[in-house]
């Protein structure tokens, strides 16, 4: 029976949905009217009206949606829909400052004269539009506005000029800042979780391990992310339908003619273009630039694209006029300002020192207000030029309404869904299907694309992507990053807007096209731009590297990027390391030796064992890194026969484990029902259990009798894998640390010599004191003691004088004589680092850069530059992880 309402629940949606009902209430009603029907059945037929639910009952299930959205979104760090309005009205209001026009007829007089230039210019300025706006209506129809008339005079295909129009409209879906790549990554955020927990459960199951590896897990995302895995796939996008505007061009130079400049290209012509072109540009850099670079998040990114369009609207809504670019550049002054103080000067009021500093502030302060009177002036503007300003901030609240009110209609159907037992089923298909996953994500990806033709990307993203998301990502055989899932979506529900019968860019652009172009004009024109879209959703599925390269590796150079000794780098790490050894392993041994030879007698005897034992495991890190590799390509080639048998077993385990999990839930059922009348009821659940409990034990029969022997023995090459890696990795420590430890003592032997003075000046500044001030006199002497490598010796000594400070009664020649002790201490700690500096310390310096960034590279503070894009790229691949699950 709850079959039969999962079949009601995606019916009343479908008919909803198809007859123009509301998809904020179309959503939320569907499940609401299910949940009821479906309560009052069981109340009618079974006398129970939870009978007909998988788990749980109707005022459950009513009440998940809205307590889920609140669970999740009244979260203070879960603030990534913030940037949704912001981003609204930046594409909203340049859209109404016709930025887009001037751009539109700008590069169109400069792409015109090359063949199929028209439609190149228009794609072109989407892409602008995309990187600014993001709005795909106003985007379509301004360039229906302006360019098509432009293109049909010109002789271009009606199909060619439509097709290019609409699609170029749809790049602001891929292209960020984006609101789709915004909620899906608010949408991933929660699969990753769901995806995480899953991952682990597999794990146990498969290993019997009670944690899982960190290098294991599944990694998370944000809106930031998001934006820089979708940026390389947008920009391939744009070269695709260059290149095959280019290309009809060519072949069918008639349908896509060159078109003659309207005047000359001068300064005048050069001059509008820089005007235009660089606005649009300039903002683009800051709010894309600010996120790469990581200054900004998504929301403050969004907060500086509204501010840029509102500087941008404020000059552009009085062209022609005196003073039209007062703010602009009053604000660009004062940011430029800011821009040179910020990193220059502590501008903490705090923290005032010097006179400079208090004057830094004060001009700081001074181009803050210059920057508000800018963006107020610029706000008025807006407001007083045809009500600008209030349109732009209704628009913004509409849309911004539309998305929230449909993410609680999501967040009630997808809690419907779940109620009838949809999310288990759609997780028996798709991991009982052959082919593991890419049969899996091929197949969403198909649904997706077809539901695309009926439905908006707001709905598919909220209501397929928590369903079909945690399971794609679960699986360690594909190991997918949820950035690169999130792009791969994203592109196909691009392809909404363009796909009959309900493709919204054909609406828009079907609003404003002349009478003589055709609806199927438009049909046939798309049709190559949707291949188009399809070759892109190829090469970036084949490519992963496309999206994770960037995200990786503004990750990794980032000030907040994983330290070295982070699991998840190891691996990656450990093969920068062999590619540096094979690059300059001679150097690298040479160094070692040569720190061998090292005259270590100015050392005290324990520092100069340390430093013999170092370097006799920096020599044997080699060797050991060399085993760990040999052992791993041991696995590999054992994993060729493995693979198949792990595989078939741990597909038979998966319906082992579900039949398992189906029997449990048929048990729960059944002691529900308790009533005589239930008894046929009852009886054809426990055919059922018997039928899976059968079930079970012809798939256990189908596992080979030597699995446990096959297994055994490709776990132990594993093992001895994971060991050669711990050995390295101890020994690669090993030979590092210490040294570097020794070096910064000797290295900083200066600081420590001034301090003699102090400890002697405590002879007289200590004897006849308040105990109390007699402590903290000594306890500012041991602080800047202690901040010295290496003096624990002398800090001890002096301890021990803060202990007879600490008594009832301190002695003053017993303080006397700690003192002097101290400095006895002092001096001998001194001199031998005076004399080890000069004669050793000049060989170990040479050694640590020699080896820095190889076998001393997990105890560093953080990745090299060249460590860190080594491993982003590594990293950039999907690595198979099944065959130890």
């Amino acid at each position: 029976m709850e079959l039969l309402f999962l079949i009601l629940l995606i019916g009343l949606m479908a008919f909803a949905l198809g007859s123009g009902f509301p998809v904020a209430f179309a959503l939320p009603g569907s499940a609401i009217l299910t949940i009821a029907i479906a309560a009052g059945a069981g109340y009618l037929f079974a006398g129970n009206m939870d009978a007909y639910f998988a788990q749980g009952g109707p005022s459950q299930w009513l009440s998940a949606g809205v307590t889920n959205l609140r669970g999740v979104y009244w979260e203070v760090e879960r603030d990534t829909l913030i940037a949704i309005p912001l981003f609204v009205f930046m594409g909203i209001m340049l859209q109404r400052s016709k930025i887009a026009e001037d751009l539109l007829v700008t590069m169109a007089r400069l792409f015109g004269p090359i063949p199929g230039g028209l439609g190149i210019s228009v794609v072109f300025v989407g892409a602008l539009l995309a990187a600014t706006t993001g709005i795909v209506g106003a985007t379509v129809v301004a360039m229906g506005l302006i360019s098509l008339p432009a293109m049909l005079r010109n002789n271009y295909s009606k199909s060619l000029a439509t097709g290019t129009i609409a699609a170029s409209g749809t790049l602001g879906q891929i292209i960020p800042p984006s609101i789709v790549l915004i909620i899906l990554a608010d949408q991933l955020s929660s699969a990753v979780d769901q995806a995480g927990t899953a991952r682990k459960a597999l794990y146990k199951v498969a290993t019997g391990q009670l944690s899982m590896p960190s290098e294991f897990e599944v990694g998370s995302t944000s809106a930031g992310e998001m934006f820089l895995g979708a940026l390389v796939p947008g920009l391939v996008l744009v070269g695709l339908y260059m290149a095959y505007i280019l290309v009809f061009a060519m072949i069918r130079p008639q349908a896509a003619p060159a078109v003659r400049s309207e005047g000359r290209i001068d300064v005048a012509f050069l001059t509008r273009v820089f005007v235009t072109l660089v606005p649009p540009l300039l903002l683009i850099f800051l709010v894309l630039g600010s996120i790469l670079s990581g200054i900004a998040t998504v929301n403050q990114a969004g907060a500086i694209g509204a501010a840029g369009a509102l500087l941008m609207a404020g000059y552009r809504l009085r062209e022609g006029q005196k003073r039209a670019y007062y703010p602009a550049v009053i604000a660009l002054l004062a940011i430029a300002v800011i821009a040179v103080i910020v990193p220059n000067f502590d501008t903490n009021i705090k923290n005032i020192r010097r006179s400079s500093d208090a004057i830094a502030i004060a001009v700081a302060v001074v181009a803050v207000i210059c920057l508000i009177v800018a963006l107020v002036w610029s706000g008025y503007r807006a407001l007083k030029f045809d009500n600008t300003l209030q349109g732009v901030m209704i628009e913004t609240a509409k849309t911004t309404s539309l998305v929230f009110i449909i993410l609680l209609g999501a967040a009630m159907l997808t809690a419907a869904f779940r109620a009838f037992g949809g999310e288990d089923l759609v997780r028996e298909f798709l991991v009982g299907m052959p082919g593991g996953f890419w049969a899996q994500f091929i197949i969403v990806m198909a649904v997706i694309f077809i539901l695309g033709f009926f439905i908006d990307f707001i709905e598919i993203a909220v209501v397929v992507v928590p369903i079909v998301a945690p399971i794609l990502l679960t699986d360690p055989a594909a190991n997918i990053s949820a950035v690169w899932l999130g792009v791969m979506i994203g592109l196909n529900i691009q392809t909404s807007f363009l796909t009959p019968p309900f493709g919204f860019a054909l609406f828009y652009l079907r609003g404003v096209a002349p009478p003589e172009v055709r609806t199927l004009d438009m049909y046939r024109g798309v049709i190559a731009f949707i291949s188009l879209q399809v070759v892109a959703l190829v090469i970036v599925g084949l490519t992963p590297s496309l999206v994770n390269y960037l995200p990786n590796r503004m990750s990794l150079l980032s000030d907040t990027a994983p330290p070295p000794r982070n699991p998840r780098l190891q691996y990656c790490l450990e093969e920068y390391v062999t590619d540096r050894i094979r690059q300059d392993g001679t150097r690298i041994n040479e160094a070692i030796a040569t720190a061998g030879k090292l005259d270590l007698n100015a050392l005290p005897k324990p520092l100069a064992n340390d430093v013999r034992a170092a370097l006799s495991s920096a020599q044997s890190a080699f060797k050991l890194l060399d085993t760990a590799q040999a052992a791993e390509q041991t696995v590999m080639e054992k994993a060729v026969a493995y693979r198949p048998v792990h595989q078939r077993v741990r597909a038979l385990e998966k319906d082992i484990h579900r039949h398992g999990e189906e029997i449990k839930n048929l048990e729960r059922r059944m002691s529900s029902l308790r009533d005589e009348t239930e008894a046929g009821r009852r009886a054809a659940l426990q055919a059922r259990v018997g039928e899976l409990t059968r079930a079970q034990e012809t798939l256990r029969q189908q596992i080979p009798a030597d699995w446990k022997a096959t297994y055994d023995a490709f776990s132990k090459y594993q093992r001895e894998e994971r060991l050669a890696r711990v050995k390295y990795r101890r020994a690669a420590d090993r030979g590092f640390e210490p040294i570097a430890e020794i070096a910064e003592v000797l290295g900083r032997t200066s600081e420590l010599e001034p301090l003699r003075a102090e400890i002697t000046q405590l002879t007289t500044s200590l004897v006849g004191k308040d105990p109390k001030v007699a402590q903290k006199l000594l306890s500012a002497v041991s602080t800047r003691i202690d901040a010295v490598p290496g003096s624990s010796d002398i800090s001890a000594s002096l301890a021990k004088v803060k202990r007879i400070l600490r008594s009832s009664s301190p002695d003053a020649e017993k303080i006397r004589v700690g003192i002097e002790a101290t400095l006895t201490v002092f001096d001998r700690e001194l001199a031998w680092r005076k004399s080890a500096a000069a004669s050793v310390l000049p060989g170990l310096r040479v050694y640590t850069q020699a080896v820095g960034d190889t076998i001393g590279a997990r105890v560093s503070k953080s990745l090299t530059r060249d460590q860190a894009l080594y491993i982003a790229s590594c990293q950039a691949g999907h690595r198979d992880v099944s065959l130890s699950f």
